[in-house]
């Protein structure tokens, strides 16, 4: 039996290629669709290693329609995991223009390509931003959508929206948005991992370029929230985990009794949160590297706290998170030992 090919735009990002990963486990045939503004395209070795054959990548952007169009036809694509959008927080709130027109555009060409070729199963990369400043915790999916606290935020909330529009204006589509917490850690064998270009604009990895001495140290941005040490609370998850939570819910969408056109949310994330300073002292302990840092003032667009409920997703989809903070940060720290070893070699190699 042929496997079903499933397109997965910003596959060689962070969650997309460990994504990639755990579709080929589970069976499926990935195809990457990627323009690498924010990522490398050295991802694909990692993937070959890792999966020991190569996986069909096109080099363009979700906004292009006839690229779109012809990588679904070439590939007789069935179904999409999309995930290509700008992520920073930060950098939204400076650069809101450059975000609504990337993500929302990106989003509205891949519905337009997807109706006019048939192919009915969509799986959104949503996240815990659209609950804004949690009034309760944990969060669950019917908690307040409150007013986002960033333009990327918005952009989310937004294509949520479009989503469940044209799930009520019955296209054929069936669509889950997944609203995922803070994704950490890399693949077990270390070959893969998130690789931010320029300053990380994520905790780990600030973590784990500060402790072997690619940063002076740590900023953490503020000490000062209503939470037990200060710091902000965020659901920390593996990143196999998550990308484990996108094939079940594509599963879902091929094998529950659901209509033809379908429409829901589910949180993923590990229901425990973890403070900035824990996540510091954690990778301490998991790695014996002492992380320097300061504190300084607070950032934009930031939540106090966020953690998630995701007993829906355990429920409907069964799906769960297995990996410990721990787990996640020692991965995450043999990824960043792999990228050190790599540039010394190829340092070595051209001097």
């Amino acid at each position: 039996m042929t496997p079903s090919s499933i397109l997965v735009t910003g596959g060689a990002g962070f969650i997309g290629c460990h994504t990639v990963i755990a579709l080929a486990e589970a069976g499926y045939r990935p195809v990457i669709f990627d323009n690498f503004s924010n990522s490398q395209p050295k991802v694909l070795e990692g993937l070959r290693q890792i999966l020991g054959f190569e996986v069909p990548c096109y080099r363009a952007d979700c906004t292009n329609r006839a690229a779109l169009l012809e990588a679904m036809r070439r590939e007789r694509v069935s179904g999409v995991i999309h995930f290509a959008a700008f992520k920073a927080v930060g950098e939204s709130v400076q650069k809101p223009l450059l975000y609504y027109s990337n993500n929302l555009n990106a989003l509205l060409t891949l519905l337009e390509a997807m109706i006019e070729l048939d192919v009915r199963d969509l799986i959104f990369s949503s996240s815990c931003t659209v609950y804004g400043q949690p009034e309760q915790l944990p969060v669950t999916e019917n908690s307040p959508i409150l007013p986002p606290l960033s333009p990327y935020g918005n952009t989310k909330q937004i294509g949520e929206e479009i989503l469940r529009d044209v799930a009520r204006a019955g296209e054929a589509l069936r669509i889950i948005s997944l609203r995922y917490f803070n994704p950490i850690g890399a693949h077990s064998s270390g070959m893969i991992g998130e690789l931010p270009l320029g300053v990380p604009n994520n905790l780990v990895p600030y973590i784990t370029q500060t402790a072997i001495g690619l940063r002076a140290e740590l900023v953490v941005f503020g000490n000062d929230y209503p939470t037990p040490d200060g710091t902000c609370i965020r659901d920390y998850i593996h990143v196999m985990d998550l990308a484990e939570a996108h094939v079940a819910a594509l599963r879902h969408l091929e094998y529950a009794s659901i209509p033809a056109a379908y429409y829901d949310v589910f949180n993923i994330g590990t229901g425990k949160g973890a403070s900035v300073l824990e996540v510091i002292r954690t990778f301490e302990q998991a790695t014996g590297k002492i992380v320097p840092y300061r504190i300084g003032p607070r950032r934009l667009g930031d939540a106090a706290a966020v953690y998630a409920d995701a007993s829906k997703a355990h429920k409907h989809l069964g799906w769960k998170a297995h990996r410990t903070l721990k787990e996640a940060l020692a991965d995450a720290w043999r990824w960043q030992l792999y990228l050190h070893k790599t540039a010394h070699l190829l340092s070595a190699s051209n001097s």
